[in-house]
């Protein structure tokens, strides 16, 4: 491989690309564009008055962009079957790395939750890390059920159960939700028996029930969820506030870095509610400009998933999508109020590093599918055997 491939944005090989790949790198790179705009206006207030800088968490970020960038171009331009051969360990690796913060005085507690582990100045996030390879390692899974022992089938059902077990302890239901969720898209994609999914779905459930149940948090997250204003000085105020951003935007948005609700009024506005502020800076027309982007993307994706070559790369397209979209619409309903208040940072937009180079790996897996749907095939012709793809053609004459 050659090494300019790896220069963010200038990769030469670009241009004998499919059309769908180029496409989805751009969106990708539009999507990251905005995000760190936008990251720029709402951390700025935060970075001044803690650190005495505001650019803080903006420079920040832009370190873990470049470390993303690196994994995205790495993950582009190498064939699929190779990262795909190296998921199982990396799911295994970080599973125990999950458990590992669970070790008192090794994991990193915030806001009562324990998921990270002090690596220096950047902490490091198991739980954000794991998704993309769980994606991988359950395609692989799922998209091989029917050749599998009914032992592999259950050591990886109990691992993936693990996963999820081992991030609701930290406790972060959110991302135990988002990795449920798409493990299971991903087993219906695969056409696994609906008795086993139905199964599932209720021990999901039942799960999510009994955490809500057992945590008093989760459970008064739930409660102002129903009536925000019942309590919008203490366990609605989160939500309230971001209505307010979101309300205050109006039609057309007060203006690039105008947000009111940032100034030490809505909380975390840099990470989970970050969509509030970009909704109230750009208005309704700049938040349906962003549904536009995500509903491009996730069509495109749509589409490499049905010209996918192997039942492994389209599942692998649609957990990608899952990831990428799924997780921005489920940030943006919390931050509307449609849905409960979770910890599910905005995909490219949202500070955190674990989170930014998990998401340009997904973004960077989702091309790769695409661009070996449109490798070249050998098709015979009339005595000759055309290769044909999108990219390029060359016709081999036959031995003599």
């Amino acid at each position: 491989m050659n090494l300019r491939q790896l220069v963010p944005f200038f990769n030469p090989a670009v241009q004998d690309w499919a059309i769908d790949a180029r496409l989805l790198r751009w969106l990708t790179f539009l999507w990251l564009f905005i995000g760190l705009v936008v990251l720029f206006s709402a951390s700025y207030p935060s970075g001044d008055a803690e650190y005495g800088d505001g650019l803080y968490y903006f420079k920040r970020q832009i370190i873990s962009v470049m470390l993303g960038l690196l994994v995205f171009n790495v993950v582009v331009n190498f064939p699929l079957r190779h990262v795909l051969g190296i998921a199982n360990w990396c799911v295994i690796l970080l599973l125990g790395v999950i458990f590992v913060t669970l070790i008192p005085g090794v994991g990193t507690t915030t806001n009562g939750a324990t998921r990270w582990i002090a690596l220096g100045p950047f902490p490091l996030q198991p739980s954000e890390l794991i998704k993309p390879f769980l994606v991988l390692q359950s395609a692989r899974i799922f998209g091989n059920w029917d050749r599998l022992t009914w032992r592999v089938r259950l050591t990886w059902l109990f691992i993936f159960c693990c996963v999820l077990l081992g991030i609701i302890l930290q406790p972060n239901l959110s991302t135990t939700a988002l990795c449920g969720m798409t493990l299971w898209l991903i087993a219906l994609a695969a056409g696994l028996p609906f008795s086993y999914l139905g199964g599932t779905a209720l021990g999901g459930l039942l799960l999510a029930t009994i955490s809500i149940s057992v945590k008093e948090y989760q459970r008064r997250r739930v409660m102002s969820f129903l009536n925000p204003w019942a309590d919008p000085m203490q366990d609605g105020y989160q939500l309230v506030q971001s209505l307010l951003a979101v309300g205050s935007g109006g039609t057309w948005g007060s203006g690039f870095g105008l947000s009111q609700q940032k100034l030490f009024y809505l909380p975390i506005q840099y990470t989970d509610f970050i969509f509030a502020v970009y909704a109230e800076e750009f208005g309704f027309a700049g938040s349906l400009l962003l549904i536009v982007l995500l509903m491009a993307y996730a069509t495109l994706a749509l589409m490499v998933a049905m010209r996918a070559k192997t039942p492994i790369h389209r599942l692998v397209a649609i957990g990608t999508m899952v990831l990428m979209v799924g997780q921005s619409l489920l940030n943006i309903g919390v931050a509307t109020g449609v849905l409960p208040t979770t910890g599910l940072p905005l995909p490219l937009f949202s500070y955190g590093g674990n989170s930014m180079i998990a998401s340009l790996m997904a973004a960077g897996l989702l091309i790769r599918v695409a661009r070996e749907s449109s490798e070249a095939e050998v098709v015979p012709l009339q005595g000759r055997r055309f290769v044909q793809g999108r990219s390029r053609r060359v016709i081999q004459k036959p031995n003599a």
